[in-house]
């Protein structure tokens, strides 16, 4: 019986990142909001607050968030076994869709309305990303952490009007967070 729970998770979970990787264009953060609207609001296998976790890790590794992301989600749904399973239904659409495109690349090139249909994709791909960003930093302003907050407001500043390099926020951001950890467990076991 735990045998086939497994195995129906597993091929909802491929079927899943399998069609979210296929009509996911423009980079991967779009993916992040298509993983939050499939695995918290419509199947609830993840709370919001995780799947924040888990896309802060997908973020902070290094290769496509959008792998990364498939990585954090189903080794968290299924182990190892559903870290693979992740990897492979999302490599395979943009594998398919890149060869095609390798083999027909001077046929695409110059055409007028292929570049059309990218143009106005990117301007979806910025309103789904705008979307993305909204929707996290309204968490982390309902969660009403001070500290959530000020690194919030100080990664943005870093990041936007003094040009420092992503990487350098992303890890200070990460090493605020486990001083935070590290800290609010000491004030746990001194009560």
């Amino acid at each position: 019986m735990e045998t086939e729970k497994r195995t129906k998770i597993l091929a909802k979970l491929f079927f899943s990142t399998l069609y979210l990787s296929a009509f996911t264009f423009g980079g991967g953060y779009v993916i992040v909001t298509l993983l939050k609207k499939k695995f918290v609001d419509q199947y609830h296998w993840i709370e919001e607050n995780e799947m924040l976790d888990l896309v802060a890790i997908a973020q902070s590794a290094p290769g496509a968030i959008a792998v990364n992301g498939a990585i954090v989600v189903g080794y968290k749904l299924a182990g190892m076994l559903g870290a693979v399973v992740a990897i492979i239904a999302t490599i395979i659409p943009p594998f398919v869709i890149i060869s095609v495109i390798s083999v027909f690349y001077a046929a695409f090139r110059d055409n007028f309305l292929v570049s059309r249909m990218l143009e106005g994709m990117q301007a979806g791909v910025g309103a789904v990303i705008a979307a993305v960003v909204w929707q996290m930093g309204t968490d982390v302003v309902k969660s009403k952490s001070p500290a959530s907050i000020l690194i919030m407001a100080g990664a943005f500043a870093a990041d936007c009007f003094f040009k420092v390099n992503v990487v350098i926020v992303v890890l200070v951001c990460a090493l605020l967070g486990v001083v935070r950890t590290v800290l609010a467990r000491r004030k746990e076991g001194a009560k």
